[in-house]
């Protein structure tokens, strides 16, 4: 089956022309078959090019998806025009009495400041507390994952002596978690950022299971069963010069940063990268949406009441 977004999103376009199935919003209300609703609270600058990396990986699996876009109440989002926010984007105040059976919160360029100080942390922690009773599952990403261990659990973020950046391979330590089914032992994932959370943070008695790490870069992947999340604080979605971007852009702006390990052919920035990622992408987000097309209530409105707990082994 298909991804079922607005017909007018830029992101369909986009889509279509590299081969994922998109359905027209008059088709998807003429087949009789209830989609897995998807919510993405995208807190990214560029956040149509973040919904069209989300949308193409939930959009390849075999089962109807419909994506709702979600934003911060009353945050105004300074990088993407104010029409497309009006016309694609719902308020999370107008979205907090439905239920979605999956969830996706996004990272956000505020990971260099304390959590209190982010202007939407109050309303972030009320997202996290409503996903407990409306939503089946939940995917953080990035930054978004360091506040939700954060919030539910009190682990702290540490700043790094240089930034995390480049493509660096993860072992797999779950192999039987059904959110790595199919994952070779190793694999290799963009990582972009400025802190880390600690596997010696983990609180004792916490559930929380680390999925898959790296030597380089550490924790990546954190399973979370008690608030039926998991946390990715690395960027399997990114687009194949999503890293060169971000490098071309800080050393314009006269920032001391280093060329992205791993990831220009030859360490030369002059040279194309390589996407060397986009299966394990595929394959995480494919684990995720089908393992909560497999858990999920029919009812919508039993999820949050009757769920159990997706993906424990």
């Amino acid at each position: 089956m298909p991804i079922k977004i607005p017909d007018d999103l830029p992101a369909r376009r986009t889509l279509q022309a590299e081969g994922v199935v998109v359905m027209r919003e008059a088709d998807a209300v003429r087949q009789d078959i209830r989609p897995l609703r998807i919510g993405l609270l995208n807190l990214m600058p560029n956040k149509i090019s973040t919904e069209t990396q989300l949308a193409r990986l939930i959009g390849a699996t075999p089962l109807q998806v419909e994506l709702t876009l979600v934003k911060i109440s009353n945050h105004v989002a300074r990088h993407t025009p104010a029409g497309h926010m009006a016309s694609f984007y719902r308020p999370w105040s107008d979205v907090r009495n439905e239920r979605f059976d999956g969830f996706m919160v996004t990272g956000a360029p505020v990971e260099r400041m304390p959590f209190e100080e982010v202007t939407y942390w109050d309303e972030l922690r009320r997202i996290f507390d409503w996903t407990q009773s409306h939503v089946h599952h939940c995917l953080t990403i990035c930054w978004a994952a360091q506040a939700a261990v954060h919030h539910f659990h009190g682990m702290p973020k540490h700043d790094l002596p240089q930034k995390a950046f480049g493509v660096f391979p993860h072992r797999t330590l779950v192999p039987n978690s059904p959110w790595l089914r199919g994952f070779p032992d190793s694999f290799p994932v963009p990582v972009s950022r400025w802190t880390e959370v600690r596997r010696s943070d983990i609180p004792s008695g916490s559930e929380l299971a680390v999925l898959a790490e790296s030597e380089e870069t550490g924790v990546c992947l954190l399973d979370d069963p008690a608030h039926r999340a998991l946390h990715m604080f690395n960027h399997l979605e990114y687009d194949t010069t999503s890293l060169s971007d971000e490098y071309f852009r800080d050393v314009e702006a006269g920032m001391d940063i280093g060329v992205p390990a791993g990831y220009f052919a030859g360490d030369d920035p002059k040279r194309p990268p390589e996407n060397s990622w986009r299966g394990s992408a595929h394959l995480l987000f494919g684990n995720w949406i089908n393992q909560i097309y497999q858990t999920t209530p029919f009812d919508l409105a039993e999820v949050g009441i009757s769920a159990g707990t997706p993906g424990r082994v």
